[in-house]
C-alpha cells in the first residue's frame, strides 16, 4: 500500500510541475501577444495619421486644381472676348496696320512650352520677390556683375506659389473692377447733375 501512495505523490508533483510550466508558457505567450498587439496598434495609429494627412493633401490639391481650372476657363473667356474686340477694331485700321496686327496676333497664338515655362518662372519669381518685400527685408543693390539670387522652386512649392499667385491676381482683378465700378458710378452721378 505504500507503493501506490508514493506513486500518487510523484504523479501529483509531476502534475504540479506541468501545470506551472503550462501557466508560465501561457503567460509568456500572452505577453508576446500583448507586445505584438501594442506594436500593431502603434502601426495602425501611424497609418491612420498618415491617412488623414493624405486626405488633407488630397483636399488641398483638389481645391488648387479646381481653382486653376476656374482660372483657366476665365482666361479662355478673356482671350475670346479680346479676340472679338480685335476682330471688330481690325477693319478700321489701314491695310498696312491690319497686316501688322494680324501678324502680331498670329505670333501671340504661337506660345511654345519653353516660353510658358519661362513666363511661369518669371511670375513665380516676381510673386516670391513681392512676398520677400512684404516681410520688409532690406533690398540693397547688388554690386556690378552679381545677379539677384533665385529662390529654389520645387514642384510642390511651385504649385503652392502658383496657386497663391493666381489667388493674388484674382484679388487684384476684383479690386480693379471695384475701383472701375466706383469711377463709373461717379461719372453717372456727374452726368445726372449736369442734366
Amino acid at each position: 500500500m505504500m507503493f501506490p501512495q508514493s506513486r500518487h505523490s510523484a504523479s501529483s508533483q509531476q502534475l504540479k510541475f506541468t501545470t506551472s510550466d503550462s501557466c508560465d508558457r501561457i503567460k509568456d505567450e500572452f505577453q508576446f501577444l500583448q507586445a505584438q498587439y501594442h506594436s500593431l496598434k502603434l502601426e495602425c495609429d501611424k497609418l491612420a495619421s498618415e491617412k488623414s494627412e493624405m486626405q488633407r493633401h488630397y483636399i488641398m490639391y483638389y481645391e488648387m486644381s479646381y481653382g486653376l481650372n476656374i482660372e483657366m476657363h476665365k482666361q479662355a473667356e478673356i482671350v475670346k472676348r479680346l479676340n472679338g474686340i480685335c476682330a471688330q477694331v481690325l477693319p478700321y485700321l489701314s491695310q498696312e496696320h491690319q497686316q501688322q496686327v494680324l501678324a502680331a496676333i498670329e505670333r501671340a497664338k504661337q506660345v511654345t512650352p519653353p516660353e510658358m515655362n519661362s513666363i511661369i518662372r518669371q511670375q513665380l519669381q516676381a510673386h516670391q520677390l513681392s512676398q520677400l518685400q512684404g516681410l520688409a527685408l532690406p533690398m540693397t543693390p547688388l554690386p556690378l556683375g552679381l545677379s539677384q539670387p533665385t529662390l529654389p522652386v520645387t514642384t510642390s512649392s511651385g504649385l503652392f506659389s502658383l496657386s497663391s499667385l493666381l489667388a493674388s491676381q484674382a484679388q487684384l482683378a476684383k479690386e480693379e473692377k471695384a475701383s472701375r465700378d466706383g469711377v463709373d458710378s461717379h461719372r453717372e452721378e456727374d452726368g445726372d447733375k449736369s442734366d
